[in-house]
């Protein structure tokens, strides 16, 4: 027996414990085969490496969670809610004996397609979509896509069909007492991911692939409901004691008691079954604290004025980056900052609208607003 077969039985030794409703890697499938013969990683794993060192999850380090431009260096960011997720979603799945690769892949890549100025901003660019490409811009989609066809200078990153699937379904807004993966293969996952453009309400009743996706799934909101609390608390916007007792008394107040209430509800309704599932009384509590923080909370994440003048603005760039691409402007940033270093596969087979829009959803908040203020 060689290193490399050693090495590779060392990563798989963990799987021979899996629940037989978790994914293992012998199932993993990529849009292109590749030669694996000396690769010790397995697949899902491998896809860790490759998302986490791609320049969209470096990006994630200045992108807003909720609040933008709070002037408190404390407040959550894109980089930590996925990371809050990750770990959620981990702890979720090795209590149930789940594949943690697969589930960390999937957390830490659920939000690269996220625009500057977080779910306002995804409003803003879904507004220029829809009118200038009859299509809808979704932050999961916008993912899927980046790590397929815009990452790796245009060539995509070419990771499993289970980790992309799990990105595309990993919608935290919609919030269910139970959650079944849907037996998929790649013309269904590519069937869903094309449909997503044309079918907004359609993609929000997509299903994962996997169990472990719906770990990840439901771990968005645990991610965040929580951490959006303590968030809004730091900096004024509420107090503790407006959360309603109906909602404390069983989730508690602090993100401590509610993460770890929501996940000992979960690994207790959910070990050894074919699906995750919240008990009644924690899924009403969590619904009611979701619409909590909407009227409490997320409403008020910016100023009617600036979100006019971002509007304003993300528009404006829209159409002078679309400019500069019909008068062949190398000179613009479009060129300098993206579209230079795409290959050639990319710029012929993407739209100039399409280009404009990838960029734009790229930007980090500080780029885009600094790129506004000077309009």
């Amino acid at each position: 027996m060689n290193n490399i077969t050693i090495f590779k039985s060392n990563f798989l030794n963990k799987e021979s414990t899996l629940s037989e409703f978790a994914t293992s890697s012998s199932k993993a499938i990529r849009l292109i085969n590749e030669d694996i013969s000396n690769e010790i990683r397995p697949p899902f794993f491998h896809d860790i490496d490759r998302i986490i060192y791609s320049l969209s999850y470096t990006r994630y380090l200045d992108k807003t969670q909720v609040f933008t431009d709070s002037g408190n260096d404390n407040i959550s960011k894109r980089i930590t809610h996925v990371q809050f997720v990750s770990k959620v979603a981990r702890t979720i799945g090795r209590a149930l004996n789940l594949n943690e690769d697969l589930i960390e892949a999937i957390a830490l890549g659920h939000d690269i397609g996220h625009t500057p100025l977080g779910h306002s901003g995804e409003a803003m660019l879904n507004e220029i979509s829809l009118r200038e490409l009859g299509e809808y811009f979704a932050h999961n989609i916008e993912s899927v896509r980046d790590l397929m066809f815009i990452e790796n200078n245009g060539e995509g990153l070419n990771l499993t069909i289970q980790v992309y699937d799990g990105i595309m379904c990993h919608n935290g807004e919609i919030l269910e007492p139970i959650y079944r993966p849907q037996e998929k293969d790649i013309e269904e996952f590519l069937r869903e991911y094309n449909l997503a453009y044309k079918d907004l309400q359609a993609s929000k009743k997509f299903r994962p692939m996997t169990l472990e996706g719906c770990v990840v799934r439901i771990s968005d909101i645990i991610g965040y409901i929580g951490r959006d609390i303590e968030d809004a608390i730091m900096i004024g916007l509420i107090k503790r004691e407006d959360i309603p007792k109906t909602i404390s008394s069983v989730l508690g107040s602090t993100n401590r008691e509610i993460i770890n209430n929501i996940i000992m509800d979960i690994i207790n309704n959910s070990l050894n079954k074919p699906y995750i599932k919240l008990s009644e009384k924690v899924f009403k509590a969590i619904f009611e604290l979701k619409r909590f923080n909407y009227e409490h909370i997320y409403k008020y994440s910016l100023t009617e004025k600036k979100r006019a003048y971002y509007k304003e603005g993300m528009n404006r760039l829209f159409k002078n980056y679309l400019t500069d691409i019909k008068n062949n402007n190398k000179n613009s940033e479009i060129y300098t900052v993206f579209l230079n270093n795409q290959c050639s596969k990319y710029n012929k087979n993407t739209s100039e609208k399409r280009k404009v829009i990838d960029f734009i959803a790229g930007m980090t908040d500080d780029y885009f607003i600094k790129k506004i203020d000077n309009l």
